[in-house]
């Protein structure tokens, strides 16, 4: 993901604002306060900490008008000195008589996933052979979790192409890999050696936490643990969830995690593919999460959709955009895909019903970035039967 995540508020709010994060241990230091072109101010957020962030409780208590963007951010004139990873693994290699070198500061972590107090980290550090030569491997791992404010550590190397996209992760330190992970006041609990969870996702839950749906039937395509299902429930009020999964450890996960938010009797959970989904003509609005490509989805939200009334569907998808684009010219490529969605959805709806359909483009909203040049996109389409 590109840049760093950043509260936006009005320049009237922003020292408020800025005390109010700096006191709940969520605010950056190392970065600076930055003017935006309108106006606004944007207030760097540790990353580590962004699930601890309650948007909603912010926004009834300090600045109703901040929101969540990911933007880019300049370092503090005059931060110096080593942080505590580099400070503990430093004093570890003197103690094994061995130096400190600038290759080692490379090969630490550059980010890394917090879980409560489980650290994931990436497969692109501790790999020079001197790690191995200072003790048992669960020696190092000891002092790599103090530097990090860690009781747990965990490794995830890729996805595996299992068809649930389940992550090959290994416990390094601690035996349990059930994590708790708090965003915007809603509590998701999963194994991180056997699911997915994307922080990355954090401005689109909290988009979906806005909506109003109070008395809407919804269906989540591809719920995981609950990602945009429990969203649906706890903020947006909708009056049913259907939630469609077929990883029976993601189906586990869901399960606590509606029991856990209070929200259980307004969800009914499938598990299996969603193509043998024995539901139509029900939904009010359809969420079709899935990335890098939801179009295995289309036809079966399709089917979902209520015939006389029609719905939303809410369309995920990894757009390319040309090498050196600008934004604009990005914005350009999404509205092209968007376009080209919305007719071959209303020519699916018509094949599905006989009938016309009108799909008109709501709204195109950019959840994150995937690669160089891809975006993560969400398209919100109207969907109306003549």
């Amino acid at each position: 993901m590109d840049g760093v995540p950043c509260l936006r508020v009005s320049s009237c709010h922003a020292q408020l604002l800025r005390r109010c994060l700096q006191s709940r241990g969520l605010l950056d230091p190392s970065l600076s306060l930055v003017k935006d072109s309108d106006g606004t101010v944007l207030l760097p957020i540790l990353p580590s900490s962004l699930s601890q962030l309650d948007l909603q409780d912010l926004r009834n208590t300090v600045a109703s008008d901040c929101d969540i963007i990911w933007s880019q951010s300049k370092k503090n004139k005059g931060k110096t000195g080593v942080n505590k990873l580099e400070q503990v693994l430093q004093e570890l290699l003197e103690a094994h008589g061995e130096r400190w070198r600038e290759e080692l500061k490379k090969d630490l972590p550059r980010s890394f996933q917090r879980h409560g107090d489980l650290i994931l980290l990436g497969d692109n550090c501790f790999t020079l052979p001197l790690w191995k030569k200072i003790g048992t491997r669960a020696f190092l791992w000891s002092a790599v979790a103090k530097g990090l404010g860690a009781k747990r550590l965990a490794r995830m190397s890729r996805i595996s192409r299992d068809g649930f996209r389940s992550p090959m992760v290994t416990m390094l330190l601690g035996e349990n890999s059930w994590v708790q992970h708090v965003d915007n006041g809603i509590s998701y609990e999963f194994d991180v050696t056997k699911c997915m969870f994307s922080a990355g996702n954090i401005t689109e839950k909290l988009r979906v936490a806005g909506f109003d749906c109070r008395g809407e039937t919804v269906v989540d395509l591809y719920a995981g643990v609950g990602y945009f299902t429990l969203p649906y429930l706890v903020h947006a009020k909708a009056g049913h969830v259907h939630a469609c999964e077929w990883n029976p450890d993601a189906v586990a996960a869901l399960q606590k995690n509606l029991e856990a938010n209070g929200v259980s009797d307004r969800c009914t959970i499938h598990q299996g593919d969603n193509h043998q989904l024995q539901l139509c003509d029900l939904a009010d609005r359809v969420n079709v999460g899935l990335i890098p490509s939801s179009e295995d989805g289309w036809p079966v939200a399709c089917r979902l959709l209520k015939r006389t009334t029609g719905g939303i569907l809410h369309v995920h998808q990894n757009v390319s955009s040309p090498l050196q684009s600008r934004r604009a010219a990005d914005r350009e490529v999404w509205q092209s895909w968007a376009e080209d969605a919305a007719n071959r959805i209303a020519s699916l709806l018509r094949d599905l019903t006989g009938a016309l359909w009108v799909t008109s483009i709501q709204h195109i909203e950019r959840v994150k970035s995937y690669a160089p040049h891809v975006h993560h996109v969400v398209l919100d389409l109207d969907c109306r039967p003549l």
